[in-house]
């Protein structure tokens, strides 16, 4: 209406789930509705923890023509790498089968790029500074700043990063001391280690992979001990192959014992028919909202508890360029897999000496002149690890989600505070929603996310729900 006041909606965080929100809520409304302002530290959005590593071989972990800032044009990101805006990719990231596996920083380069026209034209406001703390502030929140400016949102969308990893308690002695690095994708976090330094890298997944290739790109020639509870290492992709017949949705299982039934038997069905595992969780990933809804919150906890771990390996796999290279490591007794847990820490004048009780029986000693953290963010700490949560669950209007895997959200992406009632004006964006929805951290699930949350922001802010590009 003339003469009213223009709505505004503040982004905490312009990483790609805040960058995604920004540029989806831009298109969908016109000129002036509304203000839409991103607050974040980087200098371009869109590049977040995620996607802002320069590191060459820090790679996608799926193929190009599966990530896109747009689900409905799933090829969007294929055609950006094919023009004259992209940069030209390092040799090797295209495989025998002609997908691409870019580095992961280049899709971020394709994001900001998306971006940039609509901060041009001023649609879209960064703010380059941290926010400090927010609070309710009428119908709805203050932002402040770390200068001292204050925002005041209409609606707040909270896209913040990832929670560094935990330090594991029998590490807890070496905080602070440079001989611990507890978080790999921090800047220059690795480029201190020696050719000749000892590593002990705690975690075997997607992250413990991407440090293998950063120390070797780095011409590191010292014994690498990778260190799991199990064991497992990140799947490779699978052959292409037909589609599976299995259908999780149908009258879903209600337990996680039942579920876990249910897909051993369509696993063994599939084989039969000559499919390998990834159709069966293919079927899952896609199939995951209704899965996650029919479960209620014991069996999600159950499920949580003691399938994720094999969840993780076979949901998010490694490209295959980094398996290779993880291969070769351990093949040349260069990278040395252990399963087990650590038991004792002895810090000398030489390097640590680690104690590991193995999965298998008996104990190992590690003698190590570094230790770094690759398991993955805490994300049961994300609340005290970021001053806005923590003020905004001081004030009882978040909570943490029951699961330990974020913040406790409602299946449309708004807050529940700690009195169990949502807060229709303050929105969680990106994986700290997952516990929702149960699949929100690969990037297909994370675009839909934040599509629906500017479909929901552009028909309540701006009372239009079409796309005014």
């Amino acid at each position: 209406m003339p003469g009213e006041a223009q709505p505004t909606v503040v982004i905490i965080g312009g990483g790609f789930s805040g960058a995604a929100v920004a540029w989806h809520l831009a298109r969908r409304t016109k000129a002036h509705a509304l203000r839409i302002i991103v607050v974040e530290t980087r200098a371009e959005l869109g590049r977040g923890l995620a996607y802002g590593t320069p590191d060459p071989d820090h790679r996608l972990n799926v193929p190009e023509h599966k990530m896109s800032l747009d689900t409905a044009d799933p090829l969007h990101f294929r055609r950006w790498l094919s023009s004259f805006d992209a940069p030209f990719l390092p040799a090797g990231s295209a495989t025998l089968a002609g997908e691409v596996f870019a580095p992961r920083g280049v899709f971020g380069l394709y994001v900001a790029r998306q971006l940039q026209p609509w901060l041009d034209s001023g649609r879209i406001v960064h703010l380059r500074s941290r926010a400090n703390a927010a609070e309710r502030a009428g119908a709805g929140y203050r932002i402040t700043l770390e200068d001292g400016r204050s925002l005041q949102a209409d609606h707040l969308v909270l896209a913040v990063s990832h929670p560094a990893p935990g330090v594991p308690g029998a590490l807890r002695g070496l905080v602070g001391d440079p001989r611990l690095i507890p978080d790999a994708y921090a800047e220059g976090a690795l480029a201190g280690i020696g050719a000749g330094e000892r590593v002990l890298l705690i975690g075997s997944g997607l992250t413990g992979a991407d440090v293998v290739a950063t120390l070797h790109r780095q011409g590191h020639a010292a014994a690498v001990h990778m260190l799991s509870r199990h064991g497992r290492r990140s799947q490779p992709h699978g052959p292409r192959q037909a589609e599976t017949t299995a259908d999780f949705s149908r009258d879903p299982a209600r337990t996680a014992r039942g579920l876990l039934r249910r897909v051993r038997a369509e696993l063994a069905r599939d084989a039969q028919a000559g499919l390998t595992w990834h159709a069966v969780f293919d079927r899952l990933r896609a199939q995951g909202p209704q899965i996650w809804a029919a479960l209620p919150q014991p069996e999600r906890k159950r499920l949580v508890r003691h399938l994720r771990g094999l969840w993780d390996i076979h949901r998010f796999r490694i490209a295959p360029q980094t398996h290779a290279l993880l291969n070769r490591q351990i093949a040349g007794r260069h990278v040395h897999p252990v399963a087990g847990r650590i038991v004792g820490l002895r810090p000398h004048p030489l390097g640590v000496a680690v104690t590991v009780a193995l999965r298998d029986g008996g104990q190992q000693e590690i003698d190590t002149d570094r230790i770094v953290l690759a398991t993955g963010p805490a994300h049961e700490r994300a609340i005290s690890g970021n001053p806005v949560l923590a003020a905004l669950s001081v004030a009882g209007e978040l909570a943490p989600d029951p699961l330990g895997l974020g913040l406790h959200a409602t299946p449309e992406a708004a807050a529940i505070g700690a009195d169990g009632l949502a807060r229709e004006r303050l929105l969680i964006a990106g994986p700290l929603a997952r516990g929702a929805v149960g699949e929100l951290m690969g990037l297909p699930e994370v675009t839909a996310w934040a599509e629906a949350i500017a479909r929901r922001l552009s028909a309540t802010v701006a009372g239009q729900d079409e796309a005014a590009a």
